[in-house]
């Protein structure tokens, strides 16, 4: 499923492994965000989410990010290059049954507005 993009571990981001580029990038996006004191942290794929009595098509989610602002609420994000019928489906379904939990979708056109910073930010792919 991840044919088109750049998956491994970055030696830059403690050896982590990412799904892709995009994903590795917005990682160093967010330790640009903690050293310049905007966000406290964040997690990679840290948990799953369940949707409990589904039993056709998605019946989990697992968010890129979990990115805690220094308030210490947080929120989910997800970076999507495309949006295809899987990713739609477990969206609309987290919304459905996580009503509570935030999710920030990082798509092309915010991704590309993220990319003007990485002139600042070393390693970017």
């Amino acid at each position: 499923p991840y044919s088109r993009t750049k998956s491994g571990k970055r030696k830059d981001l403690n050896d982590r492994f990412f799904r892709s580029s995009w994903e590795a990038n917005y990682a160093r996006y967010l330790n640009w965000l903690i050293a310049n004191g905007q966000i406290a942290r964040w997690e990679y794929e840290c948990k799953t989410f369940l949707f409990h009595g589904v039993t056709r098509g998605e019946i989990s989610y697992t968010p890129d990010f979990k990115v805690y602002e220094n308030d210490g609420s947080y929120s989910w994000h997800e970076v999507k290059g495309w949006m295809d019928a899987k990713s739609k489906s477990k969206l609309k379904k987290m919304s459905k049954f996580y009503p509570e939990e935030k999710v920030v979708l990082i798509d092309a056109k915010v991704y590309r507005s993220l990319s003007k910073w990485k002139g600042m930010i070393d390693n970017w792919e």
